[in-house]
């Protein structure tokens, strides 16, 4: 078997939802309980870190497992979906998985899993944890997928728990009211695990906080111990993030008593990946690395520093406010529900440009009339669809969008409505790529990366 080959057999024989949408779902553990028990367990041989959350887990994910692996830990990585390779999804020190380890696995498995038929996910999930033991791995950071309690990652008892943030999101199947979605998020707390919140809606906050002290969870507010002060790019194209750090007098420290009991006034760190809304998920990422400190993990401050700065280098990660050409000024993003465009929107509006191009494209499943208000109707549009059964009509969304004031032409790829935004932007305009992971992931096809 090659690799296309095995890659073929998951993708073509197995149910995924990033492609095909709610018909992969499993709405329990019972696929991932019996992998489990096959492969012997392979989750309990290694700590771990669970990171949940409608936007930032990814970023918080590749932020700590940088920062792990600078610290000198054999650090795992899993995150969900992929860009460019499936092989992004598994990771030790960066690193991917091997395209012959990817065939070893399905060939030597291929039994259990014509037997139990898995869904593309819980499949991949095996194989990460097994890759993980075989690794020896000193540490992993593992992503959620969607939701949490009934996720197939949700079998690991972590070191720590993190919570990135709560908003709509996946409401066919998480609840259509914060407080349902944030009952499936919390679905990772584990009794007697410490738990990091980041930035969240105080409805969603409160059912967080509940599920947590009914667990004997200690809860820590990422944002109320690192509340950023400002920030700038410094000379090498990194965010430059300072932080207040609460004062004992102002009660955070008694509402949050994971936070450092004695810290400095200001906090300094640098981030590689630049979109503004990282800072909220660094203070996610610092607050984790303070539990995790406490626990006896060596964890240097210059690691940390390190870790945030290069983690688009350490990592790979990809499609995260990154930019993919100048003159015009091109940057792409993954995100995809509202929280996330509005944060992307915000954005946008502080680049200075002459003109504003967007190359836009939806899932078919995504609500348009909450998410076309949202964008600027003073652009130039470029409706497209990606190369998924999931995508929404490129001419559906044109129609749509008109409603809203959104001006455009639509386009069958992709690359070709990329390819007309260059040629007709001006070296000072902007183009901008997104509405889907897999708008982005296409994008990056189309120019190489990978």
């Amino acid at each position: 078997m090659t690799y296309r080959e095995a890659i073929d057999f998951l993708f073509g024989s197995l149910p995924m939802y990033q492609r095909i949408g709610s018909a992969a779902y499993k709405a329990n553990l019972a696929n991932t309980l019996e992998l489990d028990r096959y492969f012997g367990h392979p989750h309990r041989l290694f700590p771990s870190i669970h990171v949940a959350g409608t936007n930032g887990k990814g970023s918080v994910s590749h932020m700590l497992a940088s920062v792990f692996q600078e610290a000198g830990y054999r650090t795992g990585l899993y995150t969900s979906p992929h860009l460019l390779d499936f092989r992004e999804r598994i990771r030790v020190n960066g690193k991917p998985v091997t395209e012959g380890e990817v065939v070893s696995f399905v060939t030597a498995h291929r039994g259990v899993i014509d037997r139990i038929s898995p869904s593309f996910f819980e499949i991949t999930v095996a194989m990460a944890f097994e890759h993980f033991r075989t690794r020896d791995v000193e540490m992993a950071v593992v992503e959620v997928g969607m939701g949490g309690r009934l996720d197939s990652t949700n079998i690991i008892t972590p070191a720590v728990s993190v919570i990135t943030n709560i908003s709509m999101d996946h409401t066919e199947f998480l609840g259509k009211e914060l407080p349902s979605i944030a009952r499936e998020k919390g679905g990772i707390i584990k009794p007697g695990i410490p738990l990091v919140i980041g930035k969240t809606e105080p409805e969603a906050e409160q059912v967080l906080i509940s599920m947590a002290s009914e667990s004997r969870s200690p809860v820590v507010m990422a944002s109320r111990c690192y509340e950023p002060a400002f920030n700038t790019l410094n000379t090498e194209g990194r965010l430059l993030i300072r932080y207040r750090k609460p004062d004992m007098e102002s009660g955070n420290q008694i509402s949050n008593p994971g936070c450092p009991s004695s810290p400095a006034t200001l906090l300094t760190v640098p981030c590689g990946l630049t979109g503004h809304y990282q800072m909220e998920n660094v203070a996610t990422v610092l607050t984790a690395i303070d539990l995790i400190r406490k626990q006896g993990w060596d964890i240097p401050g210059e690691a940390v520093q390190k870790g945030l700065s290069g983690v688009v280098e350490i990592t790979g990660i990809l499609g995260r406010w990154q930019t993919i050409g100048n003159n015009p000024r091109s940057i792409c993003d993954t995100a995809h529900n509202r929280a996330g465009v509005e944060a992307v929107v915000r954005q946008l509006g502080q680049v200075p440009r002459r003109r504003l191009h967007i190359v836009w494209g939806m899932a078919g499943d995504k609500d348009i009339n909450a998410i076309l208000p949202l964008l600027p109707d003073q652009a130039e549009y470029y409706f497209t669809r990606a190369g998924i059964p999931r995508a929404m009509d490129e001419k559906r969304l044109q129609k749509a969008g008109a409603v809203f004031g959104l001006k455009g032409s639509s386009w069958p790829t992709v690359e070709e409505a990329y390819t007309a935004a260059r040629n007709r932007a001006m070296p000072e305009d902007l183009i901008f790529t997104g509405g889907s992971t897999f708008v982005v992931a296409d994008l990056l096809k189309s120019l190489g990366y990978g």
